[in-house]
């Protein structure tokens, strides 16, 4: 697995009685951009949890960067976005980041680049309070961003934003890739999908998919992701042989 930043098999997770990951298995390989794409409510938040090591699971192994899940050697080399945002409001966007460049022991210089590379420096001044939603997410992003961590993962980073930052970001995402960083990044927009490198497709806590984007169109025989991911699911439920 050392070629893998992340290897899960058979994650079960079990909330409120509820199964709702079901023996999940995959492995994202270093230095990629793997999307987890699926409708809302199928189970995306919680694997990603799970991943970062916050998730009580019922059975399975999820081993990050060579460390079981939730080890404390992995504290400084994992960023984690939530799709709700977790800075505080009444913090400047500076402030904010400083805050959490001296949690993670980081240098107070990587407060501006990492600013900058969500495009905030203009609103580096302003209250996250009076941010948009949009701006918002992305200082959320930010704090992820810090210290140049060896795996990312971002949960629906690009909800709420406007179609030229979303196409900036996954620009960045895929810089970050280039220069050995792994990213996962989940999405229920299936546009976002093509900019991928592989893909994982998940429906109702079940993994359908997990393969590159060229191999999910020649394997369902769809001309755009979209289609494939309807493929998948008909084959699931027994609507195409």
């Amino acid at each position: 697995m050392t070629n893998y930043a992340v290897g899960v098999d058979g994650l079960r997770v079990v909330r409120g009685g509820r199964e709702v990951v079901r023996g999940v298995t995959f492995a994202v390989p270093r230095g990629t951009v793997t999307g987890l794409l699926g409708p809302s409510g199928c189970g995306k938040t919680t694997l990603m949890r799970a991943v970062v090591g916050v998730q009580i699971v019922a059975g399975g192994t999820v081993t990050v960067l060579g460390h079981p899940a939730g080890s404390p050697a992995l504290r400084r080399t994992i960023g984690y976005a939530t799709q709700n945002p977790a800075v505080y409001t009444d913090l400047t966007v500076t402030e904010a980041l400083q805050y959490f460049a001296s949690i993670l022991r980081v240098p107070s210089a990587d407060v501006t680049r990492v600013i900058a590379e969500v495009g905030l420096t203009e609103h580096a001044h302003e209250l996250i309070g009076t941010l948009s939603g949009g701006e918002h997410s992305r200082a959320n992003l930010a704090v992820a961003l810090l210290g140049e961590p060896e795996l990312l993962v971002l949960d629906e980073p690009t909800v709420g934003l406007d179609p030229v930052l979303r196409d900036s970001l996954w620009e960045m995402f895929g810089r970050l890739a280039a220069q050995g960083t792994t990213l996962l990044v989940s999405s229920h927009v299936m546009d976002e999908a093509a900019r991928c490198d592989r893909l994982l497709l998940m429906r109702e806590g079940t993994l359908l998919a997990d393969d590159t984007p060229a191999a999910l169109r020649a394997r369902t025989g769809a001309a755009d992701l979209e289609q494939a991911f309807l493929h998948l699911i008909r084959h699931r439920e027994g609507a195409i042989p």
